[in-house]
């Protein structure tokens, strides 16, 4: 049997170099949730301190009240801002993930189709039964994965699709 080892090796290496663009990508998409944050809770503190300052000078309840119902509509603009940035940056990670992982799987299964069939063509006389299962245990295990990809990335469209309608919704509703 005349088995290398060197397809093996270079699916490690492209694996290897994938995780190294996930991780990147990873951190990067980390840094803009941070960032988010970060605005978020400046333009909280700001406001929080203006709204102190505006309780201070009511001095009766009608303006209390005035000032209450104020509130609320510029609360659910910023909720429904918030969510949609936060839509962007968990969409645009979904999408360089499944594209790395889309491209890995593909060559993973080429590599891996690859060295069996180079294996099998050594097989000994007689094996022809058990060569035909393994390759078509190869063929199913690829369809299931595949089926099982395409069922994920619907849901994950149908999920995408259901908080951009929920978030271009909010602002409306009063």
């Amino acid at each position: 049997m005349n088995f290398t080892n060197d397809p093996l090796i270079a699916t490690q290496k492209t694996h290897v170099q994938a995780l190294a663009g996930l991780s990147e990508k990873a951190f990067s998409s980390f840094e803009k949730l941070v960032e988010l944050n970060m605005a978020a809770s400046r333009a909280l503190l700001g406001e929080s301190l203006a709204h102190l300052q505006t309780l201070g000078d009511i001095k009766d309840v009608q303006a209390l009240l005035a000032f209450q119902s104020g509130l609320l509509q510029p609360l659910s603009d910023k909720a429904a801002s918030y969510s949609r940035h936060l839509l962007d940056i968990v969409s645009g990670s979904r999408a360089d993930f499944s594209e790395v992982f889309e491209s890995t799987r593909a060559q993973s299964q080429k590599s891996v189709t690859a060295l069996l069939e180079n294996s099998l063509k050594n097989a000994p006389a007689g094996s022809e039964a058990a060569v035909a299962v393994i390759k078509s245990a190869i063929d199913a295990g690829a369809t299931a994965v595949e089926s099982a990809q395409k069922s994920a990335k619907q849901a994950l469209e149908a999920v995408e699709s259901n908080m951009t309608s929920l978030t271009s919704a909010s602002p409306k509703a009063e």
